[in-house]
């Protein structure tokens, strides 16, 4: 089932009743000429089995705590922005499977060679994805060198293509905006993907606490500092759909310094993108729970593959 993706950029008061998120229009409902000029209504309901994220992003925003353990208990990701309207903070549950237990005990006891060799599966299909990127963007030439690469990475990527790769790619994708260096404080478009990847962190990390695994322990990513090891080691092929979303959205609107309204509103539109997984077309947010789904039956024995999403 496909899942809303709600987001607050205005004042407003959200609270639970009745199975429904109720959200209350601070603006429309002390100024009815705003209600008349628009046709807004002040009071809104939103059924909580239609929604998979909420986003919030305006300081005045208020929400009470029966929602928020409502929210929790359906595993409803709750993504909060700081001041400069980036995603800050993500709210999950703590219990969201019956078997967790089990399964947290499968993901600690993994063997050092299977998390190698997961991990050489995620970093092989990244790289094929991005090779599609660049295809779709009419670098044949790149496209098919990026392709060759993915075919050489071994267990554990010991060779580190990953980062060879994403080197090699970056110089090549954005090829309108000169001297592009991908840095999380760079120039923009990185605030784009930055915004981007943090979207797309949330939709692997919900999936992953709904598979029953912790998003803490990762295959690769290891520091202790992180709470999203295993998020970001999951989300790893899923990166490229987002960089040929914001690759689009550039080629449509031009570059823009600013993330602005419509840009968010594009880009929160990544859960919803069509992604080819295992011989059929799905949302990448159903896509997501497939390949956590593969890794916990990687994790338990009965598989050796993960499911993984192929870009076109």
């Amino acid at each position: 089932m496909i899942k809303r993706v709600l987001y607050f950029s205005q004042p407003v008061w959200l609270s639970f009743e009745n199975n429904n998120m109720v959200a209350r229009f601070k603006v429309i409902e002390q100024q009815p000429e705003v209600k008349k000029a628009m046709g807004e209504e002040a009071e809104k309901r939103f059924h909580l089995d239609d929604v998979g994220f909420v986003v919030l992003d305006h300081r005045q925003i208020t929400l009470t705590h029966p929602l928020l353990a409502q929210l929790a208990s359906r595993n409803i990701a709750l993504l909060s922005c700081d001041d400069t309207h980036h995603p800050i903070g993500l709210h999950l549950p703590l219990y969201s499977n019956t078997l967790q237990t089990e399964r947290y005990k499968a993901q600690i006891e993994a063997s050092e060679p299977l998390r190698k060799q997961l991990w050489a599966q995620l970093i092989r299909q990244k790289i094929k994805n991005q090779s599609a990127v660049l295809l779709h963007t009419g670098l044949h030439t790149e496209a098919n060198h990026l392709k060759a690469m993915s075919n050489e990475v071994k267990s554990g990527d010991s060779g580190n293509l990953e980062a060879t790769a994403s080197y090699y790619y970056w110089q090549h994708i954005f090829q309108g905006i000169e001297d592009f260096k991908r840095k999380r404080e760079g120039e923009p478009p990185n605030n784009m993907l930055n915004y981007g990847y943090a979207i797309l962190r949330a939709i692997v990390a919900r999936a992953l606490v709904a598979s029953g695994l912790l998003p803490t322990l990762g295959l690769h990513h290891h520091n202790r500092y992180n709470p999203f090891c295993l998020a970001d080691d999951m989300m790893e092929p899923y990166r490229p759909f987002v960089d040929r979303l914001v690759y689009q959205i550039i080629k449509k609107n031009g570059l823009k310094e600013e993330l602005d309204r419509e840009t968010k509103a594009e880009l929160l539109a990544i859960p919803f993108i069509d992604v080819e997984i295992a011989n059929e077309t799905s949302p990448l947010m159903n896509a997501v729970q497939y390949s956590c789904q593969s890794l916990v039956k990687c994790f338990e024995g009965s598989k050796r593959n993960l499911v993984l999403p192929e870009m076109n």
